[in-house]
């Protein structure tokens, strides 16, 4: 019973995981690490071989191939037939859906292969099913694991979105061509053909295909655990599953052999290249997995998998050659010989940097005490965790459901649902520009879309500080995050000033040299660019003021005092006040409406140009304008900054100093209360303005009321989050005795280094 449960039920059938890992020490850990690393670093050198193979192979062929070395290799040594429990009629008809499962996934996994090559494919499908549940857990559900796995599944987003959009493999998009009526057979046809549906080259759906084909790994994978303990154990299932699958692909196969033309000219000498994809790809990785995921946790296990695997597509990517490839070369008569096929492009290196961090941030276990860590799998294949001590509490939720939030936030406030409709028309009129300059071939528009497209980025940067400031205030965060705004503005600010500067630059230039325009298109790009800018500059005309009326919601104050015996000596309370501004100053709204302006003045600086340019042929025109336009935007955000950076350095709100100086003139006259020391008042946010005061009250007096009036005075004169500390003048006159005791003390000791010392030891002052 013990060899027929033992290390085949423990393990997955992808080694993914089983009842848990053997505890084994980190000395004899590393011999498994290092068997990790060499069965990955083989591996690559498998599929590297495979993509050589199906060059001159069917991919049926070659999968038939493959499962027929990979059963007669498992039959001989796991001997399914004759080892353990008898398997079922209805465990037959499973084995037979696990077996066809197995098939699909491995014609999408190498038909991805044959599109983008090995190393794309190495990057894309060879992740641990750790990794892509808790992506698919951060994306889908409320238990993602918290910023960190959030920060993982961006990362592994991010390396898709940059082979989708940055790998630009030209070569590999030329070896993908495929005139129509060239195709091995109808299969192939339907692939291509549901590849070209998506309207995307060869390249690029083989990305897609790769990214479904892992998926459908994962779900395949989870799905046979329970099969894996029914029949024996997962070695037993691979066995079965690979002798009926070279069933179900043997007739196929014939049908291909007879109905094709071969490209092989002879099958005896692909027998070694087959026999090292069949071991290394096939068998090895199997194994290797199998015994590391009982003798290490399954996260380490795809921590220490996933960058030696990542590190050798990257090498091969670079310096793989083959006899085959060198042949097949040879006889081509295209003129790319000179490229390797494997080219590594910046959007490549990038992605595989990005899918190295996701990979690592995403198989990590979660921190003890806030999340359950996974520990195995149960008898019926439900995944087994361990929760510590706050595992239970709120946990961040889902991306869809944080941006469906969001959303609803945005469109809830005045400030944020205007930036985010300027936001969605200015994006339509960029995406209509860049698409009719793609038709006309308009270097122009193409130009001025993705001028319009930077421009967004201001706004979405306003956008998200108006949702941000609106997030409640944390245990960390405890003033909240008003000031986000401010720091939004400031950064829109600096950001104009920048770009003032250097087209005052180029402007200056020009004047010295005019270079001729082609002012064809120019005309109705800026009229429209004006038009879309102008419905800004009406939405957002009301944040140009320095200081404008905020939300004049229900002002609430609430004030609480406690004192409590303090050396024995004396008493001393401590009053806290919250209110609601009437005045303040949105930063971010204004840099918001900068931004709008000087893309305002771009576009009338444009007409006016184009104008005189084509009526009078004054080409001067052109940095004329924009030398004023530059000059005009500078002078429009240096009060941004400079309000902006007093903010920041906690300067007294300049509309509040009168108020205020009026303020402390009517605390000081309060009865009962002797002085105050230490008034320190500043804006925190648009509607916030904080305040700290110390009061020095008499001891009969009734200290909650002096701080009920200093916090009405105050509250008057616009602060609205004030903290007063109250000291009772017994309090305050044994420190003031403690300090003149303390000054006499120093007085002494200063009289005594002065003193001057003669040799026959007598002192002198």
């Amino acid at each position: 019973m013990e060899e027929k449960y033992g290390g085949d039920v423990l393990a997955g059938p992808g080694g993914g995981g089983g009842l848990g890992p053997v505890d084994v020490p980190s000395a004899r850990l590393m011999k498994y690490i290092v068997l990790l690393c060499f069965s990955k670093f083989l591996k690559a050198v498998g599929l590297f071989e495979s993509y050589d193979l199906l060059k001159v192979v069917h991919i049926v062929q070659f999968i038939f191939i493959l499962k027929l070395g990979t059963a007669f290799f498992m039959v001989l040594f796991q001997k399914p037939f004759s080892s353990g429990k008898n398997i079922t009629k209805h465990q037959w008809i499973k084995i037979f859906k696990h077996a066809v499962s197995g098939c699909i996934i491995s014609l999408l996994w190498f038909f991805g292969l044959t599109l983008c090559g090995p190393l794309r494919t190495l990057l894309l499908f060879e992740h641990s099913d750790i990794v892509v549940i808790s992506l698919l857990s951060v994306l889908f559900t409320s238990s993602g694991g918290g910023p960190a796995k959030t920060r993982g599944a961006a990362f592994f987003i991010i390396a898709v979105i940059c082979l989708l959009l940055f790998d630009n493999d030209d070569l590999m998009a030329k070896m993908a061509e495929h005139p129509e009526g060239h195709h091995d057979s109808a299969l192939t046809h339907m692939l291509y053909t549901a590849i070209a549906f998506l309207g995307v080259a060869d390249h690029k759906g083989g990305v897609l295909l790769l990214v479904l084909a892992l998926c459908c790994k994962v779900g395949f994978h989870t799905a046979s655990r329970k099969l894996s303990i029914d029949v024996g154990g997962a070695k037993r299932l691979q066995a079965l599953s690979h002798v009926v699958s070279v069933l179900l692909l043997c007739p196929w196969v014939i049908v291909l052999s007879v109905t094709t033309e071969s490209k092989v000219e002879s099958w005896f000498s692909l027998i070694m290249p087959f026999t090292t994809v069949i071991f290394f790809v096939m068998i090895l990785d199997f194994y290797v997995d199998s015994i590391c995921s009982v003798k290490m946790e399954v996260s380490k296990c795809a921590r220490y998998g996933s960058f030696p695997i990542f590190i050798s597509a990257l090498l091969f990517g670079n310096f793989w050659t083959h006899p085959i490839t060198d042949q097949l070369r040879a006889m081509n008569k295209a003129t790319h010989q000179e490229s390797t096929e494997h080219v590594l492009s910046g959007g490549v290196v990038v992605s595989a940097i990005f899918f190295i961090l996701s990979a690592n941030i995403l198989s990590s276990p979660s921190k003890r005490g806030q999340k359950g860590t996974l520990i195995g799998y149960s008898p019926e294949g439900t995944p087994l965790y361990n929760f510590m001590g706050d595992a239970f509490q709120h946990s961040s939720q889902s991306i869809p459901r944080f941006i469906k939030e969001s959303l609803k936030q945005i469109l809830e406030e005045n400030d944020s649902r205007q930036i985010f409709y300027f936001l969605c028309l200015n994006l339509l009129f960029t995406f209509v520009e860049l698409f009719y300059g793609v038709l006309t071939n308009s270097l122009g528009l193409i130009s001025d879309g993705f001028h319009m497209l930077f421009d967004c980025s201001a706004l979405v940067m306003g956008l998200f500080a108006a949702l941000m400031s609106r997030w409640k205030a944390t245990r960390i965060f405890s003033y909240g995050y008003g000031r986000i705004e401010i720091l939004s503005g400031f950064i829109n600010g600096l950001f104009l000033m920048v770009i003032a500067f250097f087209v005052f630059m180029e402007s200056v230039a020009r004047l010295i040299d005019p270079p001729e325009l082609d002012t064809h298109m120019l005309t109705p790009v800026s009229v429209g660019g004006l038009i879309v800018n102008l419905i800004g500059i009406c939405a957002f005309s009301h944040a140009h003021n320095h200081t404008h009326g905020a939300s004049q919601g229900s002002c609430h104050s609430s004030d609480h005092s406690h004192s409590h015996h303090m050396h024995g000596h004396s008493d001393h309370g401590h009053g806290h006040s919250h209110g609601s501004a009437g005045r303040g100053m949105n930063a971010n709204m204004r840099g918001v409406f900068l931004h709008v302006l000087a893309d305002t003045l771009g576009s009338i600086g444009v007409i006016v140009s184009t104008v005189l340019i084509e009526q009078f042929g004054w080409f001067i025109a052109d940095p004329l304008c924009s030398l004023f336009i530059a000059i005009l935007i500078f002078l429009s955000v240096v009060p941004l900054i400079k309000d902006a950076c007093q903010v920041l350095l906690l300067r007294l709100p300049p509309e509040y100093e009168r108020e205020l100086h009026s303020a402390l003139e009517k605390i000081q006259k309060i009865e009962g209360l002797i002085s105050y020391r230490d008034p320190h008042f500043w804006r925190h946010s648009a509607s916030v303005v904080a305040g700290t005061i110390h009061i020095q009250v008499t001891s009969d007096v009734l200290e909650q009321r002096v701080v009920q009036q200093v916090t009405g005075i105050l509250k008057d004169a616009g602060v609205n989050n004030l903290t007063i500390q109250v000291e009772k003048e017994a309090y305050f006159q044994h420190m003031s005795g403690l300090s003149t005791g303390f000054h006499d003390v120093l007085a002494m000791t200063k009289q005594m280094e002065s003193m001057k010392c003669y040799r026959d030891g007598t002192y002198i002052m």
